[in-house]
């Protein structure tokens, strides 16, 4: 069952909160048919929308997306704040040893698709490779990190603590970090990699609380019950990626996407 997004109002934290207001900027984004097909196609399990409003995005914010890949998300935020705020995309490091052909591939399709500042304005792309570099930015600069599906990966290397010291950094005070991640349930043994691509919610909440945030909110916007989170190759094997092949795949597809938690935390 979906949550509704909630805005946390005045100083002194979360002690009245409010339905979020609709955004009909954020609606018409979210609807423009320049936005590539395959990417709006997921729109329904990813629900941009009810997630950012969540984490109580606004057209004025300075936003950090932290390691976009090819940039399902930027797409929806770089229109959305074009002309009045600043997205700084925290991006795979090309200038570090052994890069993967597949990043660099990535990397490049991303630039070439933002290079189009019309629709995209001028999005600020900094190296992040924790944990040699780790500058998302001016101290104190930011008003809203985001992080999509990137969790296990941060579990895998062992830096989730430098993710997490960078982000506190950035952000302003009671500036709030978005954290969407693929789910594990609580009672199953969580890989110290996160080889399957799932995490247990409550290792990136104690995380976070250790290294100066506090939780406002968690939602279930990006829930999926179908989803058992035992499949062969982990997230992988689900859509959009499919990777046990067609025979499988409207079995996979069945289930949908992964099951996800949707953390909301602000900075202490």
């Amino acid at each position: 069952m979906k949550s509704y997004p909630w805005l946390c109002l005045g100083l002194l934290g979360c002690l009245l909160a409010v339905p979020a207001a609709a955004d009909d900027r954020l609606r018409e984004v979210i609807a423009d048919p320049a936005r590539p097909e395959a990417q709006a196609a997921r729109d329904d399990q990813r629900n941009p929308y009810e997630t950012l409003t969540f984490f109580g995005l606004r057209p004025d914010m300075t936003v950090v997306e932290i390691s976009p890949s090819a940039g399902w998300y930027t797409e929806i935020l770089a229109p959305y704040l074009r002309d009045e705020g600043r997205l700084v995309a925290a991006h795979w490091n090309m200038e570090g040893d052994d890069v993967p052909d597949f990043y660099r591939r990535i990397r490049a399709g991303f630039e070439e698709r933002i290079a189009d500042t019309d629709r995209f304005g001028n999005i600020e792309i900094v190296p992040f490779d924790p944990p040699e570099l780790t500058r998302l930015g001016e101290p104190g600069s930011a008003d809203l990190v985001l992080t999509f599906r990137n969790v296990h990966g941060y579990k895998r290397a062992g830096t989730f603590a430098d993710v997490l010291d960078a982000v506190h950094a950035v952000l302003k005070p009671d500036g709030v970090f978005g954290v969407v991640g693929h789910r594990l349930p609580e009672d199953r043994e969580q890989d110290p990699e996160a080889r399957s691509g799932y995490v247990h919610q409550s290792w990136v909440v104690a995380m976070a609380e250790s290294h100066g945030f506090r939780l406002v909110e968690a939602s279930e916007v990006n829930a999926n019950p179908r989803d058992t989170a035992d499949h062969p190759s982990g997230v992988w094997s689900l859509p959009p990626g499919l990777r046990e092949g067609e025979e499988t795949a409207d079995h996979f597809r069945a289930i949908g996407e992964s099951d996800r938690f949707t953390l909301k935390f602000a900075r202490r």
